[in-house]
């Protein structure tokens, strides 16, 4: 498919309800308003074509840009391309879930993970946080920073109720990946949860919550699901 075509699919798969819903959600104009399982059905075209993913997001359509994540290829992406869609990224959808899922399963996820965490921007640094968050969700425990991590959530018990909206909503996704993934970090980070306890974020004319990071942990524990590493996060 060519990138004309894409963008006349997408029109097509677009509904008002769907665009309604994800501008409740947070998300700009320019926007067709299509669910992720109608983008699906398009990776395998876009997938073929690793100039068209790119070309995808650089339209600013969050439907493209959200397709653009699930189709470029991680494993040879440039930091460069990482660092730009960071920038570019509108709202949270396609900082936390496209460019950070993307970022999680590059060369460079850490280096940016770390580098965007730091960000006094709100996208870039929610990216930050999801992208490390991933990050732990793929990665064996004997190749992870465990001081580092310990010392991330010191600065997430410190800092997350005075953080902006979406950083606090991130920091507490980081905090359940580390005690659900990482069992020697588990108990510090369910004494961090429990020393956070509510997270306030702002989640817009929706019905959306914040999960009691705690509560999460535990039910993963309680389910099996604690320590099984995930085989990709982009979704």
């Amino acid at each position: 498919m060519t990138y004309e075509e894409v963008m006349q699919e997408l029109e097509r798969l677009g509904t008002e309800q769907t665009k309604m819903t994800f501008i409740r959600h947070g998300a700009m104009e320019p926007i067709f308003g299509v669910k992720i399982g109608d983008l699906k059905k398009l990776v395998k075209y876009v997938k073929k074509d690793q100039e068209l993913a790119h070309k995808l997001y650089d339209s600013g359509n969050s439907d493209a840009m959200y397709l653009a994540g699930l189709t470029v290829n991680p494993k040879t992406v440039a930091k460069e391309t990482l660092q730009q869609w960071v920038k570019q990224a509108q709202w949270y959808a396609t900082a936390e879930f496209s460019v950070a899922g993307v970022a999680a399963e590059s060369a460079y996820s850490h280096e940016l993970a770390m580098e965007w965490l730091h960000s006094s921007e709100e996208m870039i640094a929610t990216c930050g946080w999801s992208t490390y968050a991933n990050y732990i969700s793929l990665t064996p425990d004997e190749q992870l920073d465990l001081d580092e991590i310990r010392e991330l959530l010191k600065r997430v018990q410190h800092t997350i109720h005075t953080e902006q909206n979406r950083v606090r909503y991130t920091m507490n996704s980081f905090v359940m990946a580390v005690g659900i993934y990482i069992e020697e970090l588990r108990e510090d980070a369910l004494a961090a949860a429990a020393s956070i306890g509510k997270v306030h974020v702002d989640m817009g004319k929706t019905a959306c919550k914040v999960p009691m990071a705690d509560a999460y942990i535990n039910k993963a524990v309680s389910m099996g699901k604690a320590g099984i590493r995930k085989k990709t996060c982009i979704c």
